[in-house]
């Protein structure tokens, strides 16, 4: 779903942002805006990686920018492998690649050129980045819990858009923080009692939220992967790098 559409309640899609990239034979307008829609969703861990290894603010800022205009205008996708399925993986490994062979100079001059930027919010990446532990055991591991941080806070606004947009925007405000939102998570008893409704029926509510909340997740990720059979595995790994 893109912002702004209705929400469709089905978890499947016939097609999805990534299988549109891959299946595309050049860079139309669809597979253009979604590969700018996936990039503009998980860039933090590419920013955050290149930092981790050894680039400064500025350095990193310009090989993110640099790669995104390079796979933006080259045919870079054809080389997925649609067995492996997975859009962390292709783009992890191209990204790398890419620092390998692009000095920074290089990536700023790639980064002009008269080619538009992804409008990329930096300051807050740096802000994320410097609230992270200093030390990490294990780069590819830090990469897919930020990969799925990211995932998850997309999906909890897509939820939170969607509540708000519903008959009770004021229950919404009271359960998301029951889902991981910003907030207090205040007891079901109190929820009621200041909404004028049953515990039972908060209950009842608090349950088809997560219930919903679960099928979107399980629609972003559908969004990065190429089939459906992918979709419980990534779930399952990125829910333990989140863990761990």
């Amino acid at each position: 779903m893109s912002d702004g559409e209705a929400p469709d309640r089905s978890v499947r899609f016939a097609t999805t942002r990534w299988s549109v990239v891959v299946a595309a034979k050049t860079i139309d307008a669809a597979a253009r805006d979604a590969l700018e829609t996936l990039c503009r969703t998980y860039w933090y861990p590419l920013y955050a990686s290149a930092r981790r290894r050894g680039a400064d603010r500025h350095e990193a800022e310009d090989l993110v920018q640099g790669f995104f205009a390079e796979l933006l205008a080259k045919r870079w996708v054809d080389a997925a492998d649609p067995s492996r399925g997975r859009f962390r993986a292709f783009l992890v490994t191209a990204f790398r690649r890419h620092c390998g062979k692009q000095r920074v100079k290089d990536a700023t001059q790639k980064r002009g050129g008269g080619r538009v930027a992804l409008p990329l919010d930096f300051d807050d990446g740096e802000a994320r980045f410097a609230a992270e532990p200093a030390v990490e055991a294990d780069p590819d591991r830090a990469f897919e819990r930020r990969w799925a941080l990211a995932l998850l806070a997309r999906a909890l606004d897509r939820t939170r858009r969607e509540l708000e947009a519903g008959a009770r925007p004021e229950l919404a405000a009271a359960l998301l923080p029951h889902l991981g939102g910003a907030g207090v998570k205040r007891p079901y008893a109190e929820i009621a009692a200041t909404l004028g409704m049953s515990e039972g029926a908060v209950k009842v509510a608090a349950h088809r939220l997560r219930a919903r909340h679960g099928e979107i997740i399980r629609a972003e990720i559908r969004d990065t992967v190429e089939s459906d059979a992918d979709v419980e595995d990534e779930l399952r790994r990125l829910m333990e790098a989140v863990a761990g």
